[in-house]
């Protein structure tokens, strides 16, 4: 793709060149948006009595991402649902969006438009205006900032620090594929590079691949809970792996908490994945990351409102055994938790 000649090199073009040909197609939709792309700064009136919510993530190539198998589409869709799951997070609603790039000279202006076509999809879908950015070099591959900002009424904020003893610990969809996606095709690459005649065998894996490839942020969720007059005492995105989730509640809020193994909810293409690399899917769940789920804890008067629905799985609750976080095994064995995994107390 880098190769081609017929494609347009970034030098050709310069900064401004590249940001106007990114972004002539695109109307921000956002009322409240006085001044977008193209000025110094861009401007917005926020909205009547509502907190503001700012949240950056940096994605860096060969350590964040691989090219080998992320189309830059999905790359540029999934960079934006990362920094809108930090927002749902808040239960706030997403509303601006900044990218900031540092490009080698190995991409083409059309691989960047190919980017930026994930990210204005991810834009469309979700609501929110691209409003600015920078961009500048990279001796060596891609480098991305993205800052996402959003509002929240004063009263109905969620931060990490909320939970407290006998609250119930949830959790949305289900756990470990986008891990598990990853390792498969980890796998196919290094299958190809010993021998570029192979093909990448991904049948019967799409759901695991589009975990890691195109994951979506959890606004249904927010928007239920909300219908459901249920508001989360405390709330963070999964990015890091369940463990390190559950920790950083559990910190912050100055709990423990007790989650039960045959109570994690896990796909059965993650199991059958995990199986096939000899891998326990509950450390998987545990350790992977990027499924950009959302872990929350609730009061137990509001346990009838979410137990028969399909999406949000009690996993634990909250205990008053300050910053100890265990898991019951399903064979009846409790074990401490920890970020890479968990140790016996037995």
């Amino acid at each position: 793709m880098f190769e081609n000649a017929s494609l347009s090199m970034l030098d050709q073009l310069g900064e401004f060149g590249l940001i106007d040909r990114l972004t002539q197609k695109y109307s921000p939709g956002n009322k409240n948006l006085v001044q977008g792309i193209g000025d110094d700064s861009a401007i917005y009136v926020p909205g009547k009595d509502k907190l503001q919510v700012i949240s950056t993530d940096l994605f860096i190539e060969n350590v964040n991402f691989d090219l080998m198998y992320t189309p830059l589409k999905h790359l540029g869709y999934k960079v934006v649902v990362a920094g809108i799951s930090d927002i749902y997070a808040m239960n706030a609603i997403p509303a601006y969006l900044t990218i900031s790039m540092a490009i080698s000279s190995k991409f083409s202006y059309e691989a960047i438009e190919e980017l930026y076509s994930g990210v204005y999809l991810a834009c469309e879908k979700y609501n929110i205006d691209l409003i600015g950015g920078d961009t500048g070099s990279s001796v060596k591959g891609l480098v991305l900032s993205v800052t996402v900002t959003g509002e929240v009424d004063p009263s109905k904020k969620v931060l990490r620090s909320g939970a407290e003893p006998n609250d119930l610990l949830c959790v949305s969809g289900d756990l470990g594929g986008a891990y598990m996606g990853l390792q498969l095709m980890e796998r196919e690459k290094r299958v190809f590079m010993a021998n570029p005649e192979m093909q990448p065998d991904l049948e019967g894996y799409d759901y695991i691949v589009g975990r890691q490839l195109k994951p979506e942020a959890r606004k249904d969720v927010i928007e239920l809970l909300d219908s459901l007059k249920i508001l989360p005492t405390s709330m963070i995105d999964i990015s890091d792996g369940l463990a390190s989730e559950i920790m950083h509640l559990s910190n912050s809020s100055g709990v423990g908490f007790t989650i039960y193994e045959d109570k994690l909810p896990i796909d059965t293409q993650t199991i059958s994945m995990a199986s096939e690399f000899n891998l326990d899917a509950t450390m998987c769940v545990l350790n992977g990351g990027e499924d950009y789920e959302l872990l929350f804890t609730i009061h137990q008067k509001d346990f009838k409102a979410i137990e028969n629905l399909m999406d949000i799985s009690v996993i634990g609750h909250a205990t008053e055994n300050k910053k100890v976080c265990e898991i019951v095994t399903a064979t009846g064995s409790t074990f401490q938790l920890k970020a890479q995994g968990w140790e016996s107390q037995e």
